[in-house]
């Protein structure tokens, strides 16, 4: 049976914090505010641009004009690659994801910014898709463009894993009736409500874990 693995970005393949909080805490600063440290920013990442830029200029306490999304992914634009690299080993867990299943990556940023990135972090190939936040089907957690690519690839939910950091990703797991495995590491799992956790979701500390876990998947 054909089998998928959907790989969140942010705080699961790559550790990006830097480079966003640097761009938002630009933009912070553009609107006279005070710049934010690098955690509390990385706690704000996972839905989308949107929502990161409310939060960041909520904390800051600066008011939000109608282009600050616009003017966050512009700033971010120039800071893609300046800092942010791949968690130590998580390549290995890749390839362990790509002898059992299709391999794709499915986030919530854009989708032009996440294949720079890929790119340029040299890892593109390893990816069959990259499903982006601006997507035509919405952003996790609603799970409607996983459910349409499993639909396109005759891949049935039991075949069907998606791997994240947060609590972003395990909600769209439950939504899409796929199993999930999160990773500790990342920077959105502090958010993650344990009691919610699923008896069949595993849990990676490090990135050898993870290809441990995916090394077993559908067997």
């Amino acid at each position: 049976m054909p089998a998928l693995i959907a790989f969140d970005l942010d705080g699961t393949l790559i550790d990006s914090r830097r480079d966003l909080a640097d761009a938002a805490n630009a933009l912070i600063a553009e609107l006279g505010g005070e710049p934010l440290s690098e955690d509390a920013i990385g706690s704000m990442v996972g839905e989308g641009a949107a929502v990161l830029v409310r939060r960041a200029l909520r904390a800051a306490r600066v008011l939000e004009p109608p282009d600050a999304v616009a003017r966050f992914l512009a700033l971010y634009d120039t800071r893609l690659l300046n800092h942010t690299r791949l968690y130590d080993g998580i390549i290995d867990a890749v390839h362990a994801a790509r002898e059992r299943a299709l391999v794709i990556v499915f986030t919530n940023k854009p989708t032009r910014p996440s294949e720079r990135i890929l790119e340029g972090l040299g890892v593109r190939r390893l990816f069959a898709d990259v499903i982006g936040g601006d997507n035509p089907y919405g952003r996790k957690p609603d799970p409607a463009a996983l459910l349409a690519l499993m639909n396109r690839d005759r891949v049935a939910p039991e075949h069907a894993l998606m791997v994240g950091d947060s609590a972003i990703d395990h909600e769209t797991s439950i939504r899409a009736g796929v199993r999930c495995c999160l990773v500790s590491f990342g920077f959105g799992y502090q958010h993650v409500s344990k009691d919610k956790l699923r008896a069949d979701d595993g849990v990676a500390a490090n990135a050898s874990e993870l290809r441990e876990l995916l090394a077993k998947f559908g067997s």
